[in-house]
């Protein structure tokens, strides 16, 4: 098994928040919620299905550079594979 990590991006978009993760928006991995929460376990799910399906499907998964910072202030999802 390995575990890959993902960052996320969470902003307000009106009166809800849109959340995404960049490495893997191109496959749908977006969505929204009313809270901030909301709107982050929502992409953790979300994120987490469009990697299984990767896997799935026998196809890469996108990987983010190595030499960034880890201590950051955005939000990152983990899945194990």
């Amino acid at each position: 098994m390995r575990t890959y990590t993902f960052k996320v991006v969470v902003e307000p978009d009106g009166e809800r928040w849109h959340a995404y993760c960049p490495a893997l928006v191109r496959r749908g991995a977006a969505t929204w919620g009313y809270t901030k929460e909301e709107a982050l376990k929502n992409i953790d799910e979300v994120v987490k299905m469009v990697v299984e399906s990767l896997v799935e499907h026998g196809e890469p998964l996108p990987t983010e550079p190595s030499d960034e910072v880890r201590l950051s202030l955005q939000p990152e999802v983990a899945v194990i594979v």
